[in-house]
């Protein structure tokens, strides 16, 4: 077993929200990452969804070097790897399988696993995982379900991610196991096609302004 660096859980914690960046035009992953970045966001995760995500990080990396950027909807142990060839920060999985789990050994890229319920999140435990995602968040019983972990898995903390909005995301937040919360409200299609990079600033300033305990 290889425990959980700490360095993943000291990224997480550096803003209350990380937005979930779904790219398909990596030409507006810089304008994009400076504006969530100027709003209070550096963290952010470039999900592997799409052709244009690896050089999305990339660019990211090489000309935002305020953003901490990691990958996301990492599958497989090779693109565990690739990740790490791109120099991501970190890496965010929506499961975890024994064979991705076994892969976070020979890879210097901290893995946040993707977990629904309480035997996966204690098999990821068990594996030296301490943070963990909380993944489809509403869909798995929400902020309830989270609730009712807390008491006996007081070890572990969560980023939810999944069906989370401005709204929600301040009901997580207020939980003490909940370190931050994940999603792509940030970045809206509309928002992303105009180049309205200031709507996306604002956006990124409304998010950052949430913390633990706020009743925003």
């Amino acid at each position: 077993m290889r425990p959980q660096p700490a360095s993943l859980a000291a990224i997480l914690g550096r803003a209350p929200v990380i937005p979930v960046l779904v790219l398909d035009d990596a030409a507006v992953a810089v304008p994009l990452a400076r504006a969530l970045v100027a709003g209070g966001l550096p963290v952010l995760e470039v999900t592997l969804r799409t052709p244009a995500a690896r050089e999305a990080v990339r660019r990211i990396r090489a000309e935002v070097p305020e953003a901490v950027v990691g990958v996301g909807t990492v599958l497989t142990p090779e693109q565990l790897r690739e990740a790490e060839e791109d120099g991501a920060a970190f890496a965010v999985s929506p499961g975890a399988t024994p064979r991705l789990l076994d892969a976070v050994a020979d890879c210097a890229v901290p893995l946040l696993p993707g977990v629904a319920t309480v035997s996966e999140a204690m098999a990821a435990a068990e594996r030296g995982h301490a943070v963990l995602k909380f993944f489809p968040a509403e869909a798995a019983g929400g902020v309830a379900a989270l609730r009712a972990m807390a008491s006996p898995l007081p070890h572990l903390r969560f980023c939810p991610t999944g069906g989370i909005g401005p709204d929600k995301a301040a009901e997580y937040l207020r939980l003490p196991n909940v370190v931050c919360v994940g999603g792509s409200w940030l970045t809206p299609p509309a928002a992303l096609k105009a180049g309205d990079w200031e709507a996306v600033r604002l956006a990124a300033g409304r998010a950052a302004a949430l913390r633990h305990g706020s009743n925003a």
